[in-house]
């Protein structure tokens, strides 16, 4: 069954409200460039302490180095790292190596063949991609959170490439993600607006999302 990721969790009750409807993780979004979701590490580690044992939590990151990215991870203690952007200085074994309880995801941006190539090389020890639709390439970074879609046929060679299990990002909402799965035949789907109503995470929304999603095969 495809694995579910509500991302860009902002209280408690916005956790525990996904937890309910059956997510099978939650994304904390720390300080990037730009997009929606950034909360203070403050709420990070509260939110991380209260639901420890109760599902997946990521923290998403917009640090390139490891001793930053380890530096956050011991202090918020989520089970997983998301990194949103390319590392410039270590590697995924050196934070595996100081945290080795922590998965670490990278985050593919996926624009052209190019990203499929980049892919593939960050699945040789990242322990998951995560396929998303933002531009590292702009003035300001995208690094998600864009509502946008991006091109599946790309996403699924990449799935189809590849022997880490893989999310799908990128302006998922419960009126294509049938769609998307049935194409891409992702591992999980991640996803934080199209279930937001006034940036506020929306049960309804919510559960029918999750509906649909476990009904794909």
């Amino acid at each position: 069954m495809t694995k579910i990721k509500i991302c860009c969790i902002s209280s408690i009750q916005e956790a525990e409200l996904a937890i309910k409807q059956g997510a099978d993780a939650i994304g904390l979004v720390s300080e990037m460039p730009s997009g929606p979701g950034v909360i203070d590490f403050e709420t990070i580690v509260e939110i991380s302490k209260a639901i420890t044992g109760k599902t997946d939590t990521f923290l998403l990151t917009s640090k390139r180095s490891v001793e930053e990215i380890v530096q956050q991870l011991k202090i918020c203690r989520t089970s997983t790292v998301q990194i949103c952007d390319s590392l410039v200085e270590g590697t995924y074994d050196d934070i595996k190596s100081e945290l080795p309880d922590v998965k670490v995801v990278q985050v593919i941006h996926v624009i052209d063949d190019d990203s499929v190539a980049e892919a593939i090389t960050a699945a040789n020890t990242a322990d998951a991609l995560l396929l998303d639709s933002g531009n590292q390439k702009l003035a300001v970074k995208e690094l998600g959170g864009t509502g946008r879609t991006h091109n599946w046929d790309l996403s699924k060679q990449i799935v189809e490439s590849v022997s880490v299990p893989v999310y799908l990002a990128g302006g998922l909402n419960p009126a294509n993600v049938k769609s998307a799965v049935e194409l891409v035949h992702p591992y999980g789907v991640d996803i934080c607006s199209g279930v937001r109503t006034g940036g506020k995470l929306d049960e309804e929304k919510l559960a029918e999302y999750i509906k649909i999603v476990k009904s794909c095969i």
